[in-house]
């Protein structure tokens, strides 16, 4: 490293010596449209689209008063309020936002770039991606927005801005790099698939607008890694192209319905690479085809690789997650797979998973382990709904009611695989199982189970 700024050293003394006698000095910018690194008109163009959110909730808290007098009440309310950013995507005052900065609102106020405020109506969110739709009433004028541009088309090094309203401050800009493309960053959202930027983000940038610099958005400014709470330089946008899937569904007042494939699968690691004769461990390996699913109609086989879907590469669940959630059912992609050494480009009808078995919704009860729980039957739509890439039949935990027995052992997402060694095949099945009594359980948990004595 010493070596390293020597030589850098050395360098700027030979330019000092010898620059100013060969070289002519060049002459300043005579206006603005002459000074090429200047931000100004882009942020012009799209500054008024981008709005402050304010929110007021009404939280309940309980008094806790040493003393009591008799009719005083235990019980008050505390008014919460918090701030974030939007983005207006049509002219008709739809807005775009987080759904963490609108989550549990009881008013939401919109205060445009020109100091205009309004009353927002929540017209849907979704926070499985952490995306909300807000609309204000415009009576009739069409508003400033910002076109959406195809995440897909962005690479590593593209100069982009951040615009918001952190800490409060009113339309901050930022300028950075895309520092990472298909970034996982678990416990964020769902899609765990972002655009981690360098452009400062900070408290109260949340859904603030991500933009390219010929004036389009590419994502939702979502989250940030850091330790203090201000920005250390990591922050995570979500991409465009799930927001334009969150707004056509939204209006339309549905949500995203990811498509389902009908195969289960497995990551590639380096060990497998090495037995597929793979050049890297990136893609999916194809563990089972459903019968008459969709990859069964496309013809995938067991131990396909897949490694593209619509050209772009599949390299991880978060990948193929995000992919499919930017397409709609009823649409035809094709996948692209390594098969014995060869690629083969198969045609995917995609479908909407299935709810088979039906769930059998229950809500335990009782004096037993599991008294608190609410289960289901696994079926591909429960997979989907709750976030998990493969299923498998069998009995999952949905709800888990607080304080209660269960919730000593159980957290939504569980599945209960077996009551006193013997396997748990459907809910009707584990409330038999549960009748003759519990002493032990066993509940997978991200990949891993593990067993419950009970005395």
């Amino acid at each position: 490293m010493r070596r390293a700024i020597v030589g850098l050293m050395l360098m700027a003394t030979t330019l000092v010596v010898v620059t100013p006698r060969q070289a002519p000095a060049q002459a300043l910018p005579n206006s603005r449209a002459e000074l090429a690194y200047s931000f100004a008109p882009l942020v012009k163009k799209v500054s008024p689209a981008v709005v402050n959110i304010y929110t007021t909730t009404t939280a309940r808290v309980q008094r806790r008063l040493p003393f009591p007098f008799p009719g005083m009440p235990q019980d008050g309310q505390r008014i919460q309020n918090s701030l974030g950013s939007g983005v207006l995507v049509k002219a008709d005052g739809l807005i775009v936002t987080n759904a963490h900065v609108v989550k549990g609102a009881d008013e939401i106020r919109v205060v445009l770039a020109d100091r205009r405020e309004f009353d927002a109506q929540l017209v849907s969110t979704d926070e499985r991606y952490d995306l909300a739709l807000l609309r204000i009433d415009t009576a009739g004028e069409e508003f400033p927005f910002v076109q959406m541009r195809d995440s897909d088309s962005i690479e590593v090094g593209d100069v982009v801005l951040a615009i918001g309203n952190p800490f409060g401050l009113n339309q901050t800009v930022t300028s950075g790099i895309i520092s990472a493309l298909a970034r996982s960053a678990g416990g964020i959202n769902d899609s765990s698939f972002f655009i981690q930027t360098d452009a400062a983000i900070n408290p109260g940038n949340s859904g603030g607008a991500l933009v390219s610099l010929d004036g389009r958005l590419i994502g939702i400014n979502t989250a940030i890694y850091s330790q203090t709470g201000g920005s250390v330089g990591i922050g995570f946008a979500t991409p465009s192209n799930i927001v334009a899937r969150i707004v056509a569904t939204g209006e339309a007042g549905g949500r995203i319905v990811r498509p389902w494939l009908g195969i289960s699968m497995q990551r590639v690691t380096a060990d497998l690479a090495a037995g597929f004769n793979l050049p890297r461990p990136a893609g999916l390996v194809v563990k089972e085809v459903y019968p008459k699913g969709p990859g069964d109609k496309a013809g995938f086989r067991r131990n396909d690789v897949i490694v593209a879907m619509r050209e772009q590469p599949i390299d991880d669940e978060a990948s193929l997650r995000f992919r499919l959630a930017t397409l709609a059912v009823g649409d035809v992609v094709p996948v692209k797979v390594i098969r014995g050494g060869k690629e083969v480009t198969l045609q995917v009808p995609l479908a909407a998973p299935p709810e088979d078995p039906p769930r059998d919704r229950s809500q335990l009860g009782g004096r037993q382990p599991l008294s608190g729980a609410t289960v289901v039957n696994m079926s591909p739509a429960v997979a989907e709904e709750i976030g998990v890439s493969e299923w498998r039949n069998g009995v999952t935990v949905v709800e888990v009611q607080p304080g209660s027995y269960a919730a000593r052992f159980l957290r939504p997402g569980d599945m209960v695989t077996a009551i006193n060694g013997q396997e748990v095949k459907s809910v009707a099945d584990l409330k038999a199982r549960i009748a003759k009594g519990v002493s032990n359980m066993s509940v997978g948990r991200e990949g891993m189970v593990s067993t419950i004595q009970f005395r």
